[in-house]
C-alpha cells in the first residue's frame, strides 16, 4: 500500500523522499524492521490473550527431559508469525504482483489448515487434531491453485539467455528466448534447464505438460508443509531453521529478479519475481521476532497454524523461482526430520509383521527426540540444527556457480 501512496505523492507532487520506495532494497528493509517490531512487541500481547483464554498445549509424556514443565504453555502464536509476515507484505509490496498474491493466499490457506487443527486439538479437547486426510486434501487444494497460476497466469514468465552475444551499433546485447513454460532449474548441471514436459515421454502433447507440473506442485507442498510440522518439535527449531531457509530463498529471488545477475550468473530471468525479497524479508522478520518468545525455554509454540504455514510457504517461494529441485537440500533439516518419522514407522511395522514385535532404529522419531533420548539438551539439539542449516544454505548458493 506504502508502494502506491508514495508513487502517487511522487507523480502529482514529487514530494521528497519519495522515489526511496521504488528501490527493492529499501522496502526489503522496511518490511523486515516492521516484522521484527511487529512479532516482538505485539507477539507479548497476543501470547497473553492466548494465555488468557486458556489456549495451553496438552504435552503427552514421552520420558523425555524437561517436556512436562511445557503443559500449558500457550500454542497457536502462529498467529504472531502471520500477523508479522502479512502486515508488512501490505504495506510494502507490490500488491499487484502476481508472486506477492500467490503467497498472500498460500499464508493463508495454510494457515487456515493449520489453525483448524489446533483449534480441534484446543477446544474441541481432541489430541489428534484436524484428521491427516483434510490436512492432505487442503494442501492439494493450495498445491492446485499453485500449479495452475504458474502454468497459466500471463504474468508468469521465463526469460533463458542464449549465447553468443549479439553485436550491435550500441554494444553487444545478449538474446534470450521470452517463454510461458513449465521449466526448472537442475542443481549442479551446466546446461541446467529442465522441462517438465520430457516426463509426457511423448504420450500426450506438449500442451498437457501443466498436469506433470501441477502435480509436483502438490507434491512439494504436501511434503515441505508437513517436514516442517514434524520439526516443530523443540523449542525454536522450526523458526530458526526457516529463517535460514528463507534467507537463502531471498538471495536466490533476488537473483532470478534481476535481468543483470542472472544473466552473469547464466540462470532463469524471472520478471517481477524479484517481489519475493519483499515478502521472504518479511517472513525472516516475522520468524526472528517469533523467536524472541520461542527460544528455549518457549514461552509460546507456534503449533499447527505456524508450522503449516511455514513449510507451504517455504515451498511456493521455491516453486515461483523454480528452485524445487534445491528442496532436497535447501530443506535438508526438514526432510531429515520427515525421512526419520517415515523409516521408523516403516521399520516398526515391517518387523511387527515378520518378527511379530516392532523394533526401532531411531530412539524415538522425528530425529530431534532421538537426540534428546540420547541425553542432549534441546538447546545444544536446536543450535547444532541450525549449524546443518547454514552448511546446507552455503551449499545451496554455490550451486548458482557449481556446475
Amino acid at each position: 500500500m506504502l508502494y502506491y501512496l508514495f508513487s502517487y505523492l511522487d507523480r502529482q507532487f514529487d514530494f521528497p523522499g519519495a522515489q526511496v520506495f521504488q528501490y527493492l532494497s529499501f522496502r526489503a528493509l522496511g518490511a523486515v524492521v516492521t516484522s521484527l517490531i511487529i512479532g516482538a512487541v505485539f507477539g507479548r500481547r497476543i501470547i497473553d490473550y492466548l494465555r488468557k483464554l486458556q489456549i495451553g498445549e496438552s504435552i503427552r509424556d514421552l520420558g523425555l527431559e524437561g517436556q512436562m514443565q511445557k503443559r500449558g504453555t500457550p500454542t497457536m502464536g502462529g498467529f504472531i508469525i502471520l500477523a508479522a509476515l502479512l502486515i508488512p507484505v501490505l504495506l510494502f509490496a507490490k500488491l499487484s504482483n502476481v508472486y506477492i498474491v500467490l503467497l498472500l493466499v498460500s499464508a493463508v490457506w495454510t494457515g487456515l489448515i493449520g489453525f483448524l487443527d489446533d483449534y480441534i486439538k484446543v477446544f474441541k479437547k481432541n489430541k489428534e487434531g484436524l484428521h491427516g486426510r483434510f490436512k492432505i486434501v487442503g494442501q492439494v487444494g493450495l498445491g492446485l491453485i499453485v500449479g495452475l497460476t504458474l502454468s497459466f497466469n500471463r504474468y508468469v514468465k521465463i526469460r533463458i539467455y542464449d549465447k553468443p552475444v549479439v553485436s550491435t551499433n550500441i554494444g553487444s546485447v545478449s538474446v534470450y528466448e521470452d517463454i510461458k513454460s513449465t521449466l526448472t532449474t537442475v542443481p549442479f548441471l551446466k546446461n541446467n534447464e529442465f522441462d517438465y514436459s520430457s516426463l509426457l515421454f511423448g504420450v500426450l502433447p506438449d500442451e498437457y505438460t501443466w498436469i506433470i507440473y501441477t502435480a509436483v506442485c502438490i507434491f512439494i507442498i504436501t511434503a515441505v508443509s508437513n517436514g516442517a510440522n514434524i520439526t516443530d518439535g523443540i523449542d525454536g527449531l522450526a523458526a530458526g531453521s526457516s529463517v535460514i531457509i528463507a534467507l537463502t530463498l531471498g538471495v536466490l529471488a533476488y537473483l532470478s529478479g534481476n535481468a543483470r545477475f542472472s544473466e552473469y550468473l547464466n540462470i532463469m530471468y524471472i520478471p517481477n519475481s524479484g517481489e519475493l525479497v519483499i515478502f521472504c524479508a518479511a517472513f525472516v522478520g516475522a520468524c526472528v521476532g517469533f523467536l524472541w518468545y520461542n527460544s528455549y525455554p518457549a514461552q509460546v509454540f507456534m503449533g499447527d497454524t505456524g508450522s503449516l504455514m511455514l513449510g507451504g510457504v517455504i515451498a511456493v517461494v521455491a516453486l515461483a523461482i523454480r528452485k524445487e529441485l534445491l528442496i532436497p537440500l535447501m530443506c535438508g533439516i526438514f526432510l531429515v526430520e520427515l525421512l526419520s518419522v517415515m523409516i521408523q514407522v516403516s521399520y516398526f511395522r515391517y518387523t511387527k509383521k515378520k518378527y511379530g514385535e516392532g523394533r526401532r532404529i531411531f530412539l524415538m522419531s522425528p530425529l530431534h527426540h532421538h537426540f534428546q533420548k540420547k541425553g542432549y539438551h534441546e538447546a545444544k539439539i536446536v543450535t547444532r540444527f541450525w549449524i546443518v542449516g547454514i552448511i546446507l544454505a552455503a551449499l545451496t548458493l554455490a550451486t548458482l556457480k557449481l556446475r
